[in-house]
């Protein structure tokens, strides 16, 4: 029973082909509203019905005062990585630290080429996102005032000044399945940032926590500094029909039991619906934290 420390976040995952640009950030501000710690958004740049999701996390931000926000996840292959690294410090700073980042190797690679972006094969796309992790890093590091040089094989970064810091340690989180960027989470990553709905079983989480761990230990860092978050969805009803389907209660008792034994730390709704914003702020997080307090106390 994994215990990775770390304290338990809620959030909201919100899709922007769904609603008005009003509603959704409306959505957001439900979700500071209804005491999420986190909003997130889809970032699809070739998807003409999205507003674009850097312009959308800007906007909230400031009709916003204390929830953070992310992409989830950004679109890496369509943004490069020491523009997104100041983008990502500008907005940290502008909103008082309360910017994290979800960040993608990228799919729909058609899509993406049809944007001018470059079309890679998966492996190529997690060595892609791994040159462009240090990439960010190395801009954010405004204290060493030496010029900045990455020769990597998909970016190059050549002479670049450093900054700004962001205002907080962002996060960088990363949505994953395979056991090469599982391998890199541990290497690199803040944060595993799965969805819930393409895992294809329970002990597929056991498994990709096991070849995290081990490559964090391998690069000589802790793995328990790796945040695990899941991407959720479901339904609230009054009677119990299956997973995260059913009263609050249940929504509690199962979330709580993933992390005792999976030790996931933070759980995003998949919602662009006020009220189950609301009652997943207000009745499903608190019971969770009161259970895995509890089960931790006795233990």
């Amino acid at each position: 029973m994994p215990d990775y420390g770390h304290d338990l976040t809620f959030g909201s995952f919100i899709t922007p082909a769904n609603a008005s640009p009003k509603e959704v950030v409306s959505l957001a501000q439900e979700s500071e509203a209804a005491g999420l710690d986190l909003a997130t958004f889809q970032d699809h740049p070739y998807q003409s019905a999205f507003l674009d999701t850097w312009t959308l996390l800007s906007y909230a931000a400031a009709r916003t005062e204390r929830i953070h926000l992310s992409g989830n996840v950004i679109n890496l292959p369509l943004r490069p990585p020491a523009v997104l690294a100041r983008a990502a410090a500008s907005l940290d700073l502008l909103s008082g630290g309360r910017f994290e980042l979800g960040l993608g190797a990228g799919a729909f690679w058609d899509a993406v080429g049809a944007m001018g972006g470059r079309r890679l094969t998966p492996g190529q796309a997690v060595d892609a996102l791994g040159e462009a992790i240090d990439i960010i890093r190395g801009i954010w590091r405004a204290d060493d005032r030496s010029l900045f040089r990455v020769d990597g094989t998909y970016y190059q970064v050549d002479g670049a000044k450093r900054g700004p810091a962001p205002a907080h340690d962002i996060g960088i989180w990363l949505g994953a399945y395979k056991p090469r960027m599982l391998r890199l989470i541990g290497a690199k990553a803040d944060g595993w940032l799965p969805s819930l709905s393409y895992v294809q079983s329970l002990d597929q989480l056991a498994d990709a926590n096991t070849i995290i761990d081990a490559a964090a230990a391998e690069a000589g860092r802790d793995p328990a500094a790796i945040r695990r978050l899941l991407n959720i969805s479901g339904r609230f009803a009054a009677n119990p029909d299956g997973f995260l389907n059913g009263p609050p209660e249940q929504w509690a008792e199962q979330l709580a039991a993933l992390t005792l034994r999976y030790g996931f730390s933070g759980y995003i709704l998949a919602t662009d619906d006020a009220a189950t914003i609301r009652t997943f702020g207000e009745q499903v997080a608190p019971k969770v934290r009161e259970l895995v307090a509890g089960e931790r106390a006795g233990r």
